[in-house]
């Protein structure tokens, strides 16, 4: 997806929330959608984190993904919700585990918990069809790239630039593809995000993906990696059209529970 000038004038970029309503809910006050016309404002990665049922009874973060459809509609030009490997592993059905619990039968328990079983599978469905449509990635026209990671070993492996151009099928979803390679890559060496960079022609990559107890990382001369999900939650609000540094990206980048003077001056 290209956004240029004649799209809108700059864009909020978010990362990771995994469940933290918290957060959501402080990023859509801050963008104001309605109230910047020319604004466009970029999520990533709700599913699986943040609060559970009571008795243990499945993750809520079925809702937030709700919530982020709900926005879809609202700003069907203006908000972007980037495919992310917790999404991707909801479609493809690949199972993340982490602190000894499984983290899609947690998702699945949470949306039968809210809707019942005879209605959850339903539901999920409908889920899996928005998951479907999310872009890959967004291109700036100013040069910068964003995405949910980027691959491993772009410097010494090929990787197939027709997934942005192309439909997606259920054979991108698994473990292998190019797409899981794109939205599960860890690899922040120099060389392979500079290789990254020339293959996608953009001068800076913005990503999430990667935890950051500052909500921000520069791990090299080309990548920005934002956090949403901790304490110190970051975004980052870029112009559409006008080229920056990573340097004049960095000085731009701001938190989402710090007072703006206004709120300040307001209380």
């Amino acid at each position: 997806m290209l956004l240029d000038a004649d799209a809108g004038d700059d864009v909020l970029i978010s990362a990771d929330l995994h469940g933290n309503r918290l957060n959501f809910n402080r990023l859509v006050q801050v963008a104001d959608l309605s109230a910047n016309p020319r604004r466009h404002l970029v999520m990533q990665e709700v599913c699986h984190g943040g609060p559970s049922y009571p008795g243990d009874a499945g993750c809520m973060s079925h809702l937030l993904l709700e919530d982020v459809a709900r926005l879809k509609c609202q700003y069907p030009d203006r908000f972007h919700f980037l495919l992310s490997n917790h999404e991707l592993a909801e479609l493809g059905d690949f199972p993340i585990c982490k602190s000894k619990r499984m983290l899609n039968l947690q998702f699945r328990a949470g949306i039968v918990e809210m809707y019942g079983a005879c209605a959850a599978d339903r539901v999920r469905s409908a889920y899996m069809q928005f998951i479907g449509t999310c872009p890959l990635a967004i291109r700036l026209s100013g040069g910068t790239f964003i995405s949910h990671s980027l691959p491993d070993r772009c410097d010494s492996h090929t990787f197939d630039l027709g997934i942005f151009e192309r439909p997606l099928s259920p054979a991108d979803w698994q473990q292998g593809s190019d797409v899981f390679r794109l939205v599960w890559g860890r690899d922040y060496r120099a060389a392979n995000a500079a290789a990254f960079a020339k293959l996608v022609s953009a001068q800076m990559l913005v990503n999430g993906h990667e935890p950051c107890a500052s909500g921000v990382h520069s791990p090299n001369p080309q990548q920005i990696i934002l956090d949403c999900c901790s304490g110190r939650a970051a975004y980052l609000l870029l112009p559409i059209a006008q080229g920056v540094t990573q340097a004049e990206a960095l000085a731009r980048v701001s938190y989402l529970h710090e007072r703006t003077a206004e709120e300040v001056a307001a209380k």
